[in-house]
């Protein structure tokens, strides 16, 4: 069952249950993969990761301001966005992924880290963060 499918399937079943939180969450993503769609980009998990990391990143700033009840809320529709998602790569599996990309790639210095990162994530394949991705390849090419 595709993604879009499974989320108006778990709406249904929010409304149902009387789940108004959700429900708003649900909506949301909902909308955001039709205007997606309707663009001409067919890439849901481009759309829930984008969505996701906008809840987290509001998270963020609602705790900075001292509003951990809203952030709460973005928190929770964080996760449920993420439940969406394919599982994240562990740190084992993403370095086996980096060290593979940059031996593939032919990096040796900091200078050719836009190679290795294009490779590395293009193998994630969006399992990973970014930011992880380029950690452990900044590491790498290190030493």
């Amino acid at each position: 069952m595709a993604i879009l499918e499974q989320i108006k399937a778990d709406l249904h079943g929010a409304m149902r249950a009387g789940e108004r939180h959700r429900v708003g969450a649900l909506r949301l993503v909902l909308s955001e993969l039709q205007k997606a769609a309707k663009e001409g980009s067919g890439d849901e998990l481009a759309v829930l990761r984008r969505e996701r990391k906008r809840r987290l990143e509001a998270a963020r700033a609602y705790r900075d301001a001292g509003r951990d009840d809203l952030a709460a809320g973005e928190e929770a529709e964080g996760e449920l966005i993420g439940g969406y998602l394919p599982a994240e790569l562990s740190e084992q599996e993403l370095g086996v992924i980096v060290e593979q990309a940059v031996r593939e790639s032919g990096a040796e210095s900091a200078k050719d880290m836009g190679a290795a990162m294009k490779q590395a994530m293009a193998a994630v394949d969006g399992r990973a963060d970014g930011q992880r991705v380029s950690g452990l390849v900044r590491a790498a090419l290190q030493g």
